[in-house]
């Protein structure tokens, strides 16, 4: 590895999405995976997905709200971790077998632009970070011109992380990660000093969202499992990287379903904070920090915070450039990060993903929902963990999986019925309209999953069998 030049290494780095990475080149030990998938985890996107809930529940609610519907769904979409490590492959690699191999190309690239624009949020929130953060300096920029181009300048910073690859990726996490648990606790701890605990205790939620304080509930809990979920086409990447199964499910299990939602439960705490001590609630850390401790105790706080956000956006980069280069392993990588950083702009530019938040992270789960349900399904009960490598790759003429033309009709049959099922009985995310008492149960992200993984269990169970397990015959299992 140390002969190899720069190109090289990350030539043979950033080609592991599309091939199986072997037990001797993978570097990450567990803290390695935990702090670089902790890094993605926790940008300023948490606090935002905090403020959004704390405005409709109770300070208690709001705790359990966030960290059991976060907790639970990530133990059991991150259950695929297993054979990410064990195989060295990731989810949409996979995913050839359930969804085929022209069937993956189409849901990577599809997925991976609904996945940007998780990273227009981050890089608009990282340009509100650096106006107030001059602003505690006392120099204003006039946001019209500035938070586009500060935006901007964050996708930018972020793609040469990104083309740096997983171990330029390892050493900025490891500082960022650190630096922002400190950072965490400093926002808990001012948030509980700024103002008297009774008095959040106190703070009724908004009404508005539904009329029953259940319906209020299990729209906060779509929140948190849409949030949950956000992370499930992402998450099966980096965990390949991985020098052991154990290691990779909890440090992917512990970053997704621990630090994230208690960055996200910090946002929340200081929204409630916020509107005690203003009057009003706030999505903005850096607003909520400078106006909470006042501007120059915070000023070393909205600096990590701003900055956090490059580190995630070069992670998601690469991250998503590998989800695409799953489908389309002919596509460059570089040309791939290059083009990320073009959409992302764009859509940093235009505003839209920030402006309807809560229904974008809604209707993205409505996809990923499905796909997370069929996978645990078929990787524990359909295929019993076992997976032909030679048909993966089409070695040797090894075909199992091109299904009908490319496509597991099984399977995207299975994610559209559950996508439509949900959006015209259980619950619509553009409208926020509760359809169905399942709704007060499952959620709706939550139902998707379910009916993923059932539906696609049940054909199993049926002479659509043969057609799903194709691959038998090359493993001698019946």
């Amino acid at each position: 590895m140390a002969k190899m030049n720069h190109d090289a290494y990350i030539r043979q780095e950033t080609v592991t999405g599309t091939v199986p990475m072997l037990a001797h080149d993978r570097q990450y030990s567990f803290w390695d995976l935990f702090l670089a998938t902790s890094g993605f985890s926790i940008a300023t996107w948490c606090y935002t997905q905090g403020a959004y809930v704390a405005q409709y529940l109770s300070f208690r609610q709001m705790l359990i709200n966030i960290f059991c519907f976060n907790i639970v769904w990530i133990l059991i979409e991150c259950i695929p971790v297993f054979f990410a490590v064990r195989y060295g492959i990731d989810l949409w690699v996979w995913l050839r077998s359930v969804l085929g191999i022209k069937g993956v190309a189409i849901f990577a690239t599809v997925i991976s632009m609904a996945n940007f624009g998780w990273y227009a949020v981050d890089s608009q929130l990282f340009a509100s970070s650096m106006i107030n953060l001059f602003a505690g300096f006392g120099v204003t920029l006039n946001p019209t011109f500035w938070k586009p181009a500060l935006g901007v300048l964050c996708v930018i910073l972020g793609t040469f992380i990104a083309l740096g690859g997983p171990d330029v990726i390892k050493w900025v996490n490891r500082f960022l990660v650190t630096a922002l648990l400190i950072v965490g606790a400093i926002v808990v701890i001012i948030c509980f000093t700024a103002v008297p605990v009774s008095d959040m205790l106190k703070v009724q939620p908004d009404t508005s969202l539904y009329d029953s304080a259940l319906g209020r509930f299990m729209l906060s809990a779509e929140g948190n499992v849409a949030f949950a979920f956000s992370w499930s086409t992402q998450a099966l990447v980096m965990p390949r990287l991985a020098k052991s199964e154990k290691s990779g499910y909890w440090a992917t299990s512990l970053a997704y379903g621990v630090v994230a939602p208690f960055f996200v439960a910090a946002g929340g705490v200081m929204a409630i904070a916020m509107f005690v001590r203003a009057g009003y609630y706030e999505s903005d850390p850096t607003v909520m920090l400078a106006t909470l401790a006042g501007p120059g105790f915070s000023l070393l706080s909205l600096l990590m915070v701003a900055f956090a956000n490059i580190g995630t956006q070069g992670t998601g980069s690469y991250v998503n450039c590998m989800i695409v280069k799953s489908g389309l392993p002919k596509v460059s990588y570089k040309l791939l990060v290059f083009l990320a950083m073009i959409y992302v702009s764009i859509l940093t530019v235009w505003g839209w993903v920030m402006d309807n938040f809560g229904s974008f992270i809604s209707m993205a789960a409505q996809i990923q929902g499905p796909i997370i349900g069929m996978t645990v399904v078929d990787y524990l009960i359909v295929k019993k963990r076992k997976i032909s490598l030679k048909s993966l790759y089409n070695i040797d003429g090894h075909r199992a999986y091109d299904f009908t033309n490319g496509f597991n009709l099984v399977g995207l049959g299975c994610l559209f019925i559950a996508f439509i099922t949900n959006i015209l009985f259980v619950y619509n995310p553009l409208t926020a309209a509760i359809k169905s008492p399942i709704f007060f149960v499952l959620t709706g992200s939550g139902y998707t999953a379910v009916c993923g993984g059932l539906l696609y269990w049940l054909a199993s169970l049926t002479p659509l069998r043969s057609y799903m397990l194709r691959d038998r015959s090359e493993l001698d299992i019946v």
